[in-house]
């Protein structure tokens, strides 16, 4: 991936998901149908794998990441919310291949690598959005990405639909902390965040094809992720991976704790984090 800044390992994971994209926009029944995520994979310079060449674990995630595009594509357009904000979008194209409601203002945040990277191919396929889109450079890890954000135009005052997809697990537990209670002091009530069922990731099994991905995961809040959510100010809906999967007809023999959250926020429009001793600040 050729950007006029170097890529950090965890933003060329974004490679990853889009690779994972275009293999399930190829198939004859796609669950979704991504156009430009093959575009991402070529301009990159890595090569499509070849059918059935992953195996074990790297399979697992290959599916939880088509499983979970879907989930978070219906979710998001049944919002309701005309305000959705993409944390660490990567090259998440849904602002290009959803069909949004009118008026939906849609926010990308990434660091410039990435998005340099993805502005240049998005360009280059002539992509239109089919909903109003500012992307915002922004480090999540800082302090200014709240004001950076508000520069470009959202309003805290209004609903918003927050996707932090595939984003926790790779902070640590005080900067997945730091990170949602910012998104909570920045949500008006009714406002929604979707993301991963939390994971214990000191049981993750070391593969070769995936340790440029694993060995950067530090947990984020773990399994206790929809409880540390409900303790500041969310209503948490868990939806496990198997049955959501059964319920595309994508059924999974497979034993896994894996699925994903759906939070409503419900707390008055202050500060909650102040209610649980130890909580990170803003």
């Amino acid at each position: 991936m050729t950007t006029s800044e170097p890529l950090s390992a965890v933003s060329r994971t974004a490679l990853s998901v889009a690779l994972v994209r275009a293999v399930e926009t190829a198939r004859p029944d796609p669950l979704f149908r991504d156009p430009y995520a093959a575009a991402f994979v070529a301009a990159s310079g890595t090569p499509m794998p070849s059918a059935g060449r992953s195996d074990g674990f790297a399979r697992a995630l290959a599916f939880q990441g088509v499983i979970r595009t879907r989930f978070y594509d219906d979710r998001l357009l049944g919002a309701g919310c005309d305000q959705v904000v993409l944390l660490a979008a990567g090259l998440d194209a849904r602002a290009h291949r959803l069909d949004w409601r009118p008026g939906t203002r849609l926010f990308e945040l990434d660091l410039p690598p990435v998005l340099d990277f993805k502005e240049r191919v998005l360009g280059e396929e002539a992509a239109e959005a089919r909903c109003e889109r500012s992307v915002v450079a922004a480090d999540l890890l800082g302090d200014d990405w709240p004001d950076r954000l508000l520069g470009a135009g959202f309003d805290p005052a209004r609903p918003t639909a927050w996707l932090a997809e595939g984003l926790l697990v790779y902070l640590a537990e005080h900067e997945a902390a730091h990170l949602l209670s910012t998104v909570g002091a920045l949500s008006a009530s009714g406002s929604r965040l979707f993301l991963e069922r939390g994971r214990d990731v000191s049981a993750t099994p070391r593969e070769a094809e995936l340790a440029s991905i694993t060995d950067h995961w530090k947990g984020g809040l773990g399994p206790g992720t929809h409880e540390w959510l409900a303790r500041h100010g969310w209503s948490v809906e868990v939806s496990d991976l198997v049955t959501v999967a059964a319920g595309y007809g994508r059924p999974t023999q497979r034993v896994t704790t894996a699925g994903f959250i759906s939070a409503e926020r419900t707390a008055p429009d202050r500060d909650v984090r102040a209610a649980e001793p130890g909580s990170a600040q803003i």
